[in-house]
């Protein structure tokens, strides 16, 4: 078990100490500072985390943390010194000071956080393939499109920790949105003079836009304007902050992935895999064959760059059947399995292409075949 996210809080009051110190020891540098507390939307994790998601650590293992919208990266750089492995995501145009600030804070802290520009309001990749955990703190409606981020991210990361601006009424307190699952878009001075502000939701169409987007909320909690919130007005502003886990349905196989397997897309209907991929089955009655069937697909855009494809199927170590491929669209591949092969308690069925694509700027994951269901019975 890791620290309590009440000590953690605590230690982020001393870390921000630590950059002040940091900052004034590098004077005149140029540019301005990001203004307003980043860490201060980590100390509202206290209150808003309860039992065995208090355990921050917990939530994000060995895996990466993303950070998304950094601003100057006091909450990447925080997450860093509690042993994480963090990535900062901003993009110049849109960052205070066009991500100088990070830069200049990482270069002051020796820190191995990796710093990438990602314009999240156009169709982008992210450095890596999966996450433990993003933070997306006070950018949700900075985005002229919230559904594409949250969907992409979903594709990545199991965890998110999100904070947005919410209303439940229009500007002029007439009209509820409570209850209804609707957004407001600003103007472009609207909401503080700022021309990045877009969408606003009501606290149901936040919800339901997580639903939609493949997200259930593990966590919720609103601050601010509790009574009468409203898109314009500082008055009106009202904060929900949330811990959202990634929903999986997965209808690809029942067995135990292991090497070589993208997330699953499309509500769990299918998969992308790498060039070698493996899962684990239990194995069927002592003395009895079974037959592995792998139905996939083969993209225009990987037969394209690619030519053919070559696909190898074992069992326990055994090749069953090497097939190669020319033309695109659906597959099946069947193959036999000996009983003798089958003596063991597991299954071991590995899967290798001869080629895949590589990891490219569209997609920062390395691309084999769409599976679509794997069977061993």
């Amino acid at each position: 078990m890791g620290e309590d996210i009440g000590v953690l809080v605590k230690k982020a009051v001393d870390f921000q100490a630590r950059l002040d110190r940091v900052k004034a020891q590098l004077g005149e540098v140029g540019f301005d500072w990001y203004p307003y507390d980043s860490l201060g939307s980590f100390a509202l994790l206290d209150p808003l985390l309860t039992g065995e998601r208090r355990d921050l650590a917990g939530l994000a293992g060995d895996g990466l943390v993303l950070d998304v919208g950094c601003g100057d990266g006091h909450l990447a750089f925080f997450l860093e010194s509690l042993g994480c492995r963090v990535r900062a995501v901003d993009y110049p145009a849109t960052n205070y000071n066009r991500m100088r600030g990070v830069r200049a804070l990482k270069q002051a802290l020796g820190s191995s956080v990796e710093i990438h520009e990602i314009d999240a309001d156009s169709y982008f990749a992210l450095p890596d393939a999966r996450y433990s955990v993003v933070f997306l703190f006070g950018l949700l409606y900075h985005l002229k499109n919230p559904y594409y981020v949250m969907e992409t991210l979903a594709r990545h990361s199991r965890y998110c920790f999100l904070s947005t601006r919410v209303a439940r009424y229009t500007p002029d307190r007439r009209q509820s949105l409570a209850g209804l699952p609707v957004a407001y878009l600003v103007r472009g001075d609207e909401t503080n003079q700022d021309a990045t502000n877009y969408w606003i939701f009501s606290e149901t169409g936040l919800r339901r836009l997580f639903d939609r987007t493949h997200w259930q909320v593990c966590e919720y909690m609103a601050i601010g304007n509790l009574a009468d919130s409203e898109p314009s007005a500082w008055q009106g502003d009202e904060r929900a902050f949330c811990l959202l886990e990634r929903r999986v349905v997965d209808r690809v196989t029942r067995a135990r992935y292991l090497a070589g397997w993208h997330l699953p897309e499309e509500e769990g209907s299918w998969r992308w895999t790498e060039r070698r991929f493996a899962l684990e089955f239990p194995a069927p009655p002592s003395g009895r064959c079974a037959e592995l069937r792998l139905e996939f697909t083969l993209p225009d855009r990987v037969l394209d760059r690619l030519g053919t494809v070559t696909l190898q199927a074992a069992v326990n170590g055994a090749v069953l059947c090497t097939r190669t491929y020319s033309t695109a669209g659906e597959h099946r591949l069947q193959a036999a399995v000996p009983a003798e092969l089958l003596t063991r308690e597991a299954a071991l069925v590995e899967f290798a292409l001869d080629r895949a694509l590589p990891p490219g700027d569209q997609d920062c994951r390395e691309l084999g075949v769409v599976v679509s269901r794997v069977e061993l019975e």
